[in-house]
């Protein structure tokens, strides 16, 4: 009888093994946890319809282990609870890869749940890969094995940002305003420490952090920042956050620069309309011009859905995850995470890195300007007639900055 079931044990283990192995045409299932309702709602359904179309593009032929991505998704109201339910419910259905980015406060919740969960489950291992979400302590103080970030960071954002605005000559007296909540917070801290290394010339004439997605009337704040003669506001502000500021900035008569992360994401280039030319700038992973597959992809995707494709950065998801696949030639979560580990990928504009010493994804970053649209640069986001001019490109090693993570690895 013992003999008998060892060899049963044997032939799951076996099994369970040989149904790991990623082969053409297997199915792997992922769940995006993000808000779909409320202020924010229209930012996650756009997204949403990008994950849709890239997992489309990317299936079978389109990476290198020959799998299909299914895509799920769940409203979370931008609430760490209620992601945390979400997350419950994945894993109970048998999903084993987790996407989540809008709301730096919900990622750190659940990089510390799939991490004690993988801890306490193992052989029902999950991967979360950090789309959006830029708080440097989630591949710094708080970095996790199981967690992957493929948007640039706070830091790397802002150290493109301030090489660029070093040049800037007109920038004097900045004032910071961001949402009250980590990626805020940190906006802020950085923006000081960064500008203090590179511009102590410039002087922080004012900062305020509002409570996310409430305030409706940003009068009040562009009120008080024309007061301090303030000629630059920076701001991580995103959703509905950055479309209002906008609206309050042009009615409001402030004529100072403007310098973001998410210009391009849907609302905001409806809220500047042709106001705010060459005085709005954005520094972000890509842009509206990029022209090769990605331009080709945006125009695709504007015919299908009558939506713009700004969240570009959700390319490198796919790409990496399915190159991840295919070295490990498994879709288990633990090869694949090992797998990931330092990958190189030729993605869309460039060759990535996941860097293994943190799992933050090295890539280029690009300055971009509100501008009218041309024949050089014609992509018109929202048909507002106007575009995001690209101005300079910085390479991954232009961007890059250091990790104190201290990655404690399975085993």
């Amino acid at each position: 009888m013992r003999f008998v079931m060892n060899c049963v044990a044997v032939a799951a283990v076996f099994l369970c093994a040989s149904s790991a192995f990623a082969q053409k045409g297997e199915t792997v299932k992922l769940v995006r946890i993000d808000p779909l309702t409320g202020l924010l709602g229209p930012v996650g359904l756009n997204q949403q319809k990008t994950y849709q179309f890239l997992a489309e593009k990317f299936s079978g032929a389109g990476n290198a282990a020959g799998v299909k991505f299914e895509m799920g998704f769940i409203d979370n109201k931008l609430s760490p609870a209620e992601s945390l339910n979400a997350l419950k419910a994945s894993i109970d259905s048998g999903v084993r890869y987790i996407i989540q980015g809008n709301s730096s406060a919900v990622a750190l919740a659940l990089s510390d749940a799939v991490t004690k969960h993988n801890e306490r489950n193992p052989g029902k291992e999950v991967i979360y890969l950090n789309d959006s979400a830029v708080d440097p302590d989630l591949t710094n103080s708080k970095c996790s094995f199981w967690h992957f970030r493929f948007d640039a960071d706070t830091t790397m954002k802002m150290e493109a940002m301030s090489s660029f605005m070093v040049d800037q000559k007109d920038v004097k007296k900045v004032y910071i305003l961001g949402q009250n909540y980590s990626h805020g917070v940190q906006v802020a801290r950085y923006t000081k420490e960064t500008f203090g290394r590179k511009r102590p010339d410039i002087q922080i004439v004012g900062e305020d952090l509002h409570p996310m997605a409430q305030v409706r009337d940003f009068a009040p704040y562009i009120a008080k920042i024309k007061a301090t003669g303030a000629d630059t506001i920076v701001t991580g502000n995103w959703g509905s956050d950055l479309s209002l500021l906008i609206k309050a900035a042009n009615e409001g008569g402030y004529t100072g620069k403007i310098f973001t992360y998410y210009t391009g994401a849907v609302g905001t280039p409806t809220a500047l309309g042709t106001n705010g030319e060459g005085r709005v700038y954005q520094i972000a992973a890509g842009h509206y011009n990029m022209g090769g597959q990605m331009g080709k992809w945006m125009k695709e995707y504007k015919a299908k859905y009558n939506d713009d494709l700004s969240s570009v950065q959700f390319a490198h998801v796919f790409q990496t995850l399915g190159d991840a696949m295919a070295k490990a030639k498994s879709t288990d979560p633990v090869k694949v995470a090992g797998a990931l580990e330092g990958i190189k990928s030729k993605s869309f504009n460039a060759e990535v890195e996941i860097r293994k010493a943190d799992h933050q994804l090295q890539q280029p970053l690009y300055m971009t300007v509100w501008r009218k649209a041309s024949a050089k640069y014609p992509y018109s986001p929202e048909n507002t007639g106007m575009t995001l001019v690209p101005l300079k490109e910085y390479p991954n090693y232009v961007s890059s900055t250091p990790t104190s993570c201290q990655m404690k690895r399975p085993g």
